[in-house]
């Protein structure tokens, strides 16, 4: 195939407009962001079947989180994280030291130890 022949092949055009414009809220942040009919159509291109779930702004948060996971696990360091949350009880600003998995609580000290008394007194129920 020669370069005339490919400058002279068809290119078929994309057509987007069976996409709109689609809000979706943000299963980190809440927030909600705009999945356009340009990202959709890419994700059908790429047989993605699923909308997203975060923002770009908490997206690029996760990935810079997991490269630095990584990288700490590629060089033998064993890194200690601290994630600040809010109480599903209380709604009080807590810290956990793992990432929430999206979709399951996390609660603070005192609402924990409200729910789970077993754990005060070694697992043994009275």
């Amino acid at each position: 195939m020669s370069v005339s022949d490919i400058s002279s092949a068809s290119v078929v055009p994309v057509d987007d407009s069976e996409f709109s414009d689609r809000p979706i809220v943000c299963g980190d942040c809440s927030k909600t962001f705009v999945w356009t009919a340009g990202e959709q159509a890419f994700f059908r291109d790429k047989n993605l079947q699923n909308p997203p779930k975060r923002c770009k702004e908490c997206k690029q948060a996760k990935n810079e989180r997991l490269a630095a996971i990584a990288a700490a696990q590629a060089s033998g360091i064993r890194q200690r994280i601290e994630v600040s949350v809010s109480c599903a009880k209380c709604g009080e600003a807590t810290t956990v030291p793992f990432y929430p998995s999206q979709g399951r609580p996390v609660y603070c000290r005192s609402c924990y130890l409200e729910l789970n008394p077993s754990v005060l007194n070694g697992g043994t129920q009275q």
